[in-house]
């Protein structure tokens, strides 16, 4: 039928249309006849006639127009009409002007003429359709001209009004009830459940979202087979547990061991109390479970019991905790490569696995034993004692207990879920802003606040840009990871992944994890190179207190000794920063008497005691740290230049190689190492000192408004983090790769204080060649690096 209609497009129009088509040729006629008119009049009855050569005063030729008459054009073709002939005198040099004004006229007004022709006759279509056997015709209008958008930015004072309008305490109130779950273990329904929860925000915000899957091995509690620790009489079977804790039965002396810190274990070892084969009893605190344990293992302890003192937590004496103790992140069973389905990976285990037996029990457990260890009592001055009642704090190693662990592995699927909203400038660089979704328990402090902050902030920018003309340069990412608990299991699976697509793209990740869990002071923990970007967030974000801003809040005076803490294995920022070379940040609103929320890893973790810790204002508090976040992830995004500052890590750097300095000289001038020279890693510091400066430098002297010098400097600013990660060691064996921030033999820190001369001078060389490294990246062109060492 449309077929039959379109090749009787022409029968099809009626006596009107075929009158207006007639109609508006008449008048494009009409138009061309002024045109020639008009032309006819400013050449005074003159033709074209041919190209002519002037000869000039010093033999060179021009080429003219010649402008003829019909006698003179009748001479030419009488005498052959030569291609280039001599203009007449009589023609002046001004024909030229007036030959290319008219050219150039009679060009525009048949563009302009061709254009309208061509317009009109797209106005009427036919339309396929039939009514009663009538071709019925439609006026289509022609489509909108799309004018390409111009780089116009808000004013950064404009952004953070917009986002702080938009992020709300009302709105936090809302999703926080939404996102409220009393379990959320990861790979659970309620999980699943919350994880289609935040696909449908992002779906209603356009923001493209899609999931990421793997297939995990989580360890849990096996419910016919509980756990259980035996000491004489008494026999407990506690319900909270450590996850990747080695499997079996024990039994050993019970020692006392403080936090179990290494220079709490030597304290230990000086008063003769043999740590081999021994059940090592820590309370929780300083430090993460998987290095208490880790410690305990390097002592060839056959297991350890973890414990909340009263000193340290405030909670009921039966409070059970929850942890893991892989001395890693990730799938401890694919270390390095991620646990996609039915991907053939050899049977692999991470280093960071414990070999030895792990166990939480309560404070009122731990009470028991105590009362019964026997031994010396601990010196007050060691720090030992805690504050559990009818207790001395005896450090045993007279009677023996038994531990059983029965935890299997479970095979999990896991969902991370993502949203984009894309850069306008440069969309393959991104921001990342990422939460946990999963906990042991209820988890409010823990997962509910970062997700309701990651859904709140999306929202906020999506907004932001269709509705108030925001145009980030670069992309955000929101993130919701599953099995944080676990170790960061969901977001280092992805690290892993698709490590070779986001490493040298990502320039931030931003941890909303424990963003709220107090009111009255304010930690970080973050890479040097967002040092200045988070004073900057500070000075600008309003203090939640009510006057002033939150780096008033803190003081003033030396504001990174009371805010900057250095980031530890547990933080869900650290593989971010140590196995991906990401600049990566956390922090955390707190109450002034205490740095921790006692709560995290317990079910005790929920809105009335968050409510409690904040003083009744959680969702004000969740609106600042949303406004926080955002205000460092949008500076990230809408500057020419990325806020990060590579001078920041000269300090750092310098007190490093300090350290390793002294101490190779020291053991050079006692002979004890030899043709080590410690100025090697020196010289390094100094070539990254000049490339520094380079990059100051260049900056000072670039157009910030030239785009692709701005990537190109960005480039070179994103390369520092990633160049520090030592590319000498395996992920399998030693995942934290950072020089500086790792966790290994290869880092600076290690290499300052180990005893094995051998492997102190091969660790030196690494060490050296991986800053000489990090200073030519930072370089940027080959022919600019300094090359001194």
């Amino acid at each position: 039928m449309c077929d039959d209609v379109t090749g009787s497009a022409n029968e099809g129009l009626g006596w009107s249309s075929r009158k207006q088509l007639s109609s508006k040729k008449t008048r494009q006629r009409a138009a061309m006849d002024r045109v020639r008119s008009t032309f006819n009049s400013m050449m005074k009855s003159e033709r074209y006639g041919r190209f002519t050569m002037q000869p000039t005063e010093d033999g060179e030729r021009h080429v003219e127009v010649k402008l003829s008459d019909d006698a003179t054009e009748a001479e030419d073709q009488a005498a052959g009409s030569p291609s280039f002939r001599p203009a007449l005198p009589r023609k002046s040099r001004t024909t030229l002007c007036y030959l290319a004004l008219a050219t150039l006229l009679i060009f525009v007004t048949g563009y302009v003429l061709g254009y309208l022709s061509h317009r009109e006759t797209q106005l009427e279509q036919l339309n396929c359709g039939t009514e009663q056997g009538v071709v019925n015709t439609q006026v289509v209008m022609p489509p909108a001209i799309v004018t390409p958008a111009l780089d116009v930015q808000l004013d950064w004072k404009d952004i953070t009004q917009l986002l702080t309008q938009k992020l709300t305490s009302e709105a936090f109130g809302k999703t926080l009830r939404d996102v409220d779950r009393p379990s959320r273990s990861a790979g659970s329904a309620e999980d699943v459940s919350l994880a289609n929860h935040i696909v449908e925000e992002f779906t209603k915000a356009k923001m493209d979202p899609w999931t990421d899957i793997h297939y995990v091995q989580l360890q849990t509690p096996d419910s016919q087979r509980p756990n259980r620790v035996s000491f004489g009489s008494d026999v407990f079977e506690p319900k909270g547990y450590l996850a990747y804790s080695a499997p079996g039965k024990v039994e050993g002396k019970l020692v006392y061991g403080n936090y179990g810190r290494q220079e709490d274990l030597d304290v230990l070892q000086k008063k003769n109390i043999e740590l081999k084969d021994s059940v090592l009893l820590l309370r929780a605190g300083k430090i993460s479970f998987a290095e208490q344990v880790g410690n305990a293992a390097t002592k060839r302890a056959a297991a350890v019991l973890i414990y909340p003192d009263s000193q340290d937590h405030k909670y009921v004496a039966d409070t059970a905790l929850y942890g893991h103790v892989h001395l890693g992140s990730g799938d401890p069973y694919t270390p390095g490569f991620p646990s996609f389905n039915h991907t053939q990976f050899p049977p692999t285990q991470s280093s960071g696995l414990p070999k030895i037996l792990a166990q939480t029990i309560t404070a009122n457990m731990a009470t028991s034993l105590l009362q019964k260890i026997g031994g010396p009592v601990s010196d007050a001055s060691s720090g030992f004692k805690g504050s559990l009642p009818s207790v001395d704090y005896k450090l045993g190693g007279s009677a023996n207990i038994t531990v059983e662990v029965n935890n299997v592995l479970v095979n999990t699927e896991i969902h991370n879920v993502f949203g984009v909203i894309k850069g306008f400038t440069d969309p393959d660089r991104y921001v990342v802003l990422g939460a946990q979704r999963d906990a042991w328990g209820k988890g409010y402090a823990k997962a509910s606040v970062g997700t309701s902050i990651l859904i709140e902030l999306a929202k906020a920018v999506r907004e932001m840009v269709e509705k108030d003309g925001f145009r980030p340069r670069r992309s955000l990412v929101f993130a919701s990871w599953s099995a944080g608990e676990y170790g960061s299991v969901g977001a280092t699976e992805w690290l892993e992944g698709y490590m070779s697509s986001i490493d040298k793209r990502v320039c931030t990740y931003i941890n909303l994890d424990g963003a709220v869990m107090g009111r009255g002071s304010f930690m970080a923990s973050a890479s040097p190179l967002l040092y200045s970007l988070l004073e900057n967030t500070m000075k600008e974000v309003k203090s939640p207190l009510g006057s002033g801003t939150v780096y008033n809040m803190m003081g003033s005076s030396n504001w990174q000794a009371k805010t900057l803490k250095p980031m530890t294995m547990d933080d869900p920022a650290y593989p971010f920063l140590t196995f991906s070379g990401i600049p990566s940040i956390s922090f955390h609103f707190t109450n002034l008497d205490t740095e921790a929320y006692c709560y995290y890893g317990t079910n005790l973790d929920s809105m009335d005691h968050l409510d409690y810790e904040t003083n009744h204002h959680t969702s004000e508090m969740v609106a600042v740290a949303a406004q926080f976040a955002g205000q460092m992830a949008l500076r990230l995004v809408h500057d020419h230049l990325l806020s990060l500052d590579v001078g920041r890590y000269r300090s750092v750097l310098t007190k490093a190689v300090n350290q390793v300095y002294l101490r190779v000289n020291q053991l050079s001038k006692s002979g004890q190492l030899k043709e080590v020279n410690p100025n090697w890693l020196s010289r390094a510091r100094g070539s990254f000192q000049r490339a520094v400066t380079s990059i100051y430098n260049d900056i000072g002297n670039t157009d910030l408004n030239d785009k692709e010098a701005c990537r190109i400097l960005n480039d070179r600013i994103m390369s520092v983090e990633h160049t520090l990660l030592s590319p000498y060691v395996s992920p399998i064996e030693t995942p934290f790769r950072h020089l500086l921030l790792g966790w290994g033999s290869h880092t600076l820190a290690s290499i300052a204080k180990t005893t094995d001369m051998e492997e102190l001078h091969t660790q030196l060389a690494l060490a050296t060649w991986n800053l000489q490294g990090c200073a030519n990246a930072m370089m940027g062109n080959i022919w600019d690096i300094d090359e001194e060492i």
